[in-house]
């Protein structure tokens, strides 16, 4: 049977890191959206690609039918949702997101996000960013978008608690899938 899961969520809400454990759990091709949205440059994250551009590409990544899908194609990618099979929704509270985003940042970017360091405003304006979610404050993803289209869904859908371990939301979406 062909499986086709589609996970998305609040920045650093655990989507990648769930996306990634699930592909492996299930011996699927993961697919990372963030790799598809943004053009490589240095400093990262900075310049996007045109959405029929990332829709392209995503397709191309796509094509051969198994996959676990992780990211948010939020007002961009609709047409590549409606493959999936099952969606997940993975619901984090915003001071763990940010705390992991601290983390992961300092982690991957060490002295560069530190004051003074070529990334230091950037990713100021990313952690404000992201604390925003709740409140819908900023262009792109928020709470109040994911929770009308969550509630739109045709395909079976499920919300997950992403402050719960990996081991524990890999098998509530396992036993969650038709």
């Amino acid at each position: 049977m062909i499986q086709r899961i589609y996970l998305t969520g609040a920045s650093g809400a655990g989507v990648t890191t769930l996306g990634k454990a699930l592909a492996s759990a299930l011996q699927l091709p993961h697919v990372d959206v963030d790799d598809y949205y943004w053009y490589p440059t240095d400093p990262p994250y900075v310049q996007s690609r045109p959405a029929g551009d990332r829709v392209v590409l995503l397709k191309q990544a796509l094509v051969h039918g198994h996959w676990v899908l992780s990211g948010s194609l939020d007002g961009w990618g609709d047409e590549l949702i409606v493959d999936a099979q099952q969606v997940v929704l993975v619901d984090t509270p915003t001071p763990l997101r940010i705390e992991r985003l601290k983390d992961r940042e300092v982690l991957r970017f060490g002295e560069r996000v530190a004051p003074g360091g070529d990334m230091h405003a950037a990713h100021l304006a990313f952690l404000a960013w992201a604390a925003g979610y709740d409140r819908g404050a900023f262009a792109g993803r928020s709470r109040p978008r994911h929770e009308a289209w969550f509630k739109q869904l045709k395909q079976p859908s499920l919300r997950v608690d992403g402050s719960r371990c990996v081991e524990a939301l890999l098998q509530q979406v396992h036993s969650s899938l038709p």
